[in-house]
């Protein structure tokens, strides 16, 4: 499979972009290996991705695509190498190639989990107040039961004091 033919501005993009990034590496070298690996990662992927031949990613010429060619997490280019960020996009400015925009399908794909949290935020609301009304119902039966408990132990009491009363039940004769 051949790679497509870059436009004049490619290769000397990426050979910026190589000789950058190996500068910053040797230079950050002191600062610990991780460091140097993560700018040498950066601008590996930013010659993949500017000779368009992405290994890991979409190909598009975007931040979060050359993170994730470049096997980091995107706060890593938005945080922590800057610079390297703003030399992707000077890099891609310079070619005269914009970043691809959302197709159609993508942001349909967009609108409908917008729409989705949406439902699912109102479903999640309303089973919040099912769950509190179920609460207070359950409160209010056990304050009932609790009471009607009460309620049984003072007639069982009433009785228990009337032991005096005959129990004419018991003084019938058998019925043949």
């Amino acid at each position: 499979m051949t790679a497509p033919a870059p436009n004049a501005g490619t290769p000397r993009a990426a050979d910026l972009a190589r000789m950058v990034g190996e500068a910053l590496a040797h230079a950050s070298a002191d600062s610990g290996p991780e460091a140097a690996a993560e700018i040498r990662a950066i601008t590996d992927a930013m010659v993949r991705l500017l000779i368009g031949a992405p290994l890991h990613s979409d190909g598009k010429l975007t931040i979060v695509s050359l993170a994730i060619e470049a096997g980091l997490r995107r706060n890593k280019l938005t945080h922590k190498h800057t610079g390297l960020k703003d030399l992707f996009y000077a890099l891609v400015k310079a070619r005269g190639h914009a970043p691809e925009p959302v197709s159609e399908a993508a942001q349909a794909r967009g609108r409908k989990h917008q729409e989705d949290l949406v439902r699912v935020r109102a479903e999640r609301n309303d089973l919040r107040s099912q769950a509190q009304l179920l609460a207070r119902i359950v409160q209010v039966l056990e304050i009932e039961n609790h009471r009607l408990k009460e309620t049984n132990a003072a007639l069982e009491q009433l009785l228990a004091a009337r032991t005096g009363v005959p129990d004419l039940a018991s003084r019938r004769p058998p019925q043949p």
